[in-house]
């Protein structure tokens, strides 16, 4: 940029001293022009007068002529100075942002040489990462291959001990059969005597002693009221061949009562759930809960712990039961339209009889090989424990049913249902015996628990007015109306000594009439 500008100023001083050399040498030119203006002045005045006249003038135009051509020149000689200072100001203020570009770029050229250093720097850790990442790797896919062959081990030791378990199992199963074996032998040569009564049908006897019943008399009197839980009392029953009442309630306490004395025996406590059913074994060890939670549980009585918690039900458990003829197999029903059948010593699900309508009560027949159901299609069903098939149906109520109790003959079977009717049914023809209802009675909830006597002459059934209603079966009529309860009455239980009778209501308080 400054050579071009200072080969532009020096052009315009040779254009400049072009000029004025060029004016020399035309006036020279001129100087010669004239010469013979000078050689006619020598002439006489007179003769050349006019001439020199109109030469001069014509000379005195040229001459003007020059000095308006010098003035022109002149002017344009400032002009060009002025622009070549102008230029030469530009070239100054470019070589000035030229130094800073320079020097900028020197700046960006050693920023650059950082950052390639820095790059440099990274790859090798880079590299140094990779290399620690494969060496990972494979420390990963050892580890891989060791947890995969300490499973497999793991599998045959969990395959070996359950092996191990069965075998363990299958000894002790026939350990209990040679204990049943040895027990029935020792019955029929009279060392132990239990021995099965009939009354009306088979009366069995627990191994502790025969189960005794009396002639059941119609209670008339409240003998104790007891606040037994807070919230309602769904469950009731007394233990076999006692006066001692089990109750279970929304507040996940299962209660033992002396019903003599009204007090407080014994509390279970573990359960995770609303007790929505009871059932007790016949050797009166081991009580089962049917809990809100999905779950039964049960407890060794003696010590108060809960020995098995028996899972698989995907809904509340609404009922259960346990065999008559061996404290070993339970029943239940859940909301998630499933009965199953149990093994309480192994604890594990033995049977599940699915069927499309939910089941609110239940109950094993005398014999143990029959389940009674009572759904919330108001049909009463049975089914065949061992192969979970359906033998027979009826349509019993034209609401849910929500009791089931068996005669203690086993040949009768009572339903109540949410259409305020109490149903006899003849469990071998499923044919009606009896309908008992009453004006004021009105079932409160759809496990509203109704039951027989001992004796199998009256029916014992709560209403949502607070009142029990009892029934005789001869007669087919009410024999008394029991008021004490200000609560809806949710469960009745007899005792199989044939008194008292227990009821329980919404509110939680525990009734024991005589």
């Amino acid at each position: 940029m400054s050579n071009l500008f200072r080969s532009q100023e020096e052009l315009s001083r040779e254009a400049i001293k072009h000029a004025l050399k060029a004016l020399k040498k035309r006036h020279l030119l001129e100087e010669g022009a004239h010469a013979p203006a000078y050689i006619a002045l020598s002439r006489p005045i007179i003769s050349q007068g006019s001439e020199w006249k109109e030469k001069a003038e014509n000379l005195e135009v040229e001459l003007q002529q020059c000095y308006k051509a010098q003035s022109r020149l002149s002017e344009q000689l400032v002009v060009e100075v002025a622009e070549s200072r102008a230029l030469k100001a530009s070239l100054q203020e470019k070589e000035t942002a030229i130094a800073e570009l320079e020097k900028e770029l020197t700046q960006t050229r050693d920023e650059c040489s950082q950052l390639q250093t820095d790059l440099e720097e990274k790859i090798r850790t880079l590299e140094l990462l990779m290399i620690e990442h494969q060496e990972l790797r494979a420390q990963l896919e050892q580890v891989t291959i060791k947890a995969k062959n300490a499973e497999a081990e793991n599998k045959m030791l969990v395959d070996r001990w359950m092996l191990q378990k069965m075998q363990d199992a299958e000894r002790l199963n026939e350990a209990n059969a040679l204990y049943e074996d040895m027990i029935e032998r020792l019955r029929a040569s009279g060392l132990e005597k239990l021995a099965r009564e009939q009354v009306d049908g088979i009366v069995r006897r627990s191994e502790d002693g025969a189960e005794f019943f009396a002639e059941s008399t119609v209670p008339s009197v409240c003998k104790h009221r007891i606040n037994a839980h807070e919230g309602g009392c769904a469950s009731t029953l007394f233990q076999y061949n006692s006066g001692k009442l089990i109750s279970g309630g929304q507040d996940r306490s299962i209660k033992m009562w002396d019903t003599s004395t009204g007090s407080l025996i014994q509390n279970l406590s573990g359960c995770l759930g609303s007790v929505l059913d009871l059932a007790i074994t016949h050797d009166n060890r081991f009580m089962i809960a049917a809990s809100s939670s999905n779950n039964l549980f049960v407890w060794d009585v003696n010590s108060g712990r809960v020995g098995h918690t028996l899972t698989g039900h995907k809904d509340k458990v609404c009922a259960v039961d346990v065999s008559k003829v061996s404290s070993r197999h339970v029943v239940s029903a859940a909301y998630d339209r499933t009965i199953k059948v149990w093994d309480l010593q192994k604890g594990y699900c033995t049977n599940t009889i699915v069927f499309h309508s939910n089941c609110n009560a239940l109950c094993f027949s005398t014999d143990g090989l029959t389940i009674c159901s009572g759904h919330v299609d108001g049909n009463l069903r049975l089914w065949d424990v061992r192969t979970a098939k359906l033998l027979s149906e009826v349509a019993a109520h034209s609401l849910p049913i929500t009791s089931i109790s068996l005669s203690r003959n086993g040949n009768v079977v009572l339903t109540s249902g949410r259409d305020n009717l109490h149903n006899l049914f003849d469990i071998r023809s499923l044919e009606v015996c009896g309908t008992f209802r009453a004006t004021g009675n009105r079932v409160a909830s759809n496990w509203s628990r109704s039951c027989i006597s001992p004796d199998d002459n009256h029916i014992a059934a709560g209403s949502a007015d607070g009142s029990v209603y009892i029934w005789s079966i001869s007669k087919a009529d009410i024999v008394s109306t029991l008021k004490e309860h200000t609560a809806p009455v949710l469960s009745c239980t007899w005792s199989g000594l044939g008194k008292p009778l227990a009821s329980a209501d919404k509110n939680g308080v525990v009734c024991t009439w005589t």
